[in-house]
């Protein structure tokens, strides 16, 4: 199939698709023309890198990635879960990490809501 047709079916971009085969996430072959041709298979590969960027993962871990889950399970080495912990505890450090800013952000604001206060008066 052509780039169009793989866009239209994944529901992504023909740039993110052109993107995926820079990164070398995706194959194609290019036709007497210089098209690139896509394979039917290549459907749920798109979907999948979706999946994987949208769970936070980087090219470069989706690229180390894509054989595992393109081997059989019975070939698979646990190599896969393991990576994907290891990048689950990323994002729980990323998470607490960003609570904590927010945190102090919210202490800079209190305070800068402190002194905007007037000072000394004794009334409500």
């Amino acid at each position: 199939m052509r780039i169009g047709e793989l866009a239209e079916r994944t529901g992504t971009s023909v740039r993110s698709i052109r993107y995926y085969e820079a990164c070398g996430l995706l194959r194609s072959t290019r036709t007497g023309q210089g098209h690139r041709r896509f394979a039917d298979s290549d459907v749920d590969r798109v979907i999948r890198i979706q999946e994987m960027l949208a769970g936070g993962l980087s090219t470069s871990t989706i690229r180390e990635l894509l054989p595992c889950l393109d081997a059989p399970p019975s070939q698979r080495t646990g190599h896969l879960e393991v990576r994907l912990a290891e990048e689950r505890r990323r994002l729980e450090r990323q998470q607490r990490e960003i609570a904590r800013a927010q945190e102090v952000l919210d202490e800079i604001l209190e305070s800068v809501a402190r002194s905007r206060e007037p000072a000394g008066r004794d009334g409500p």
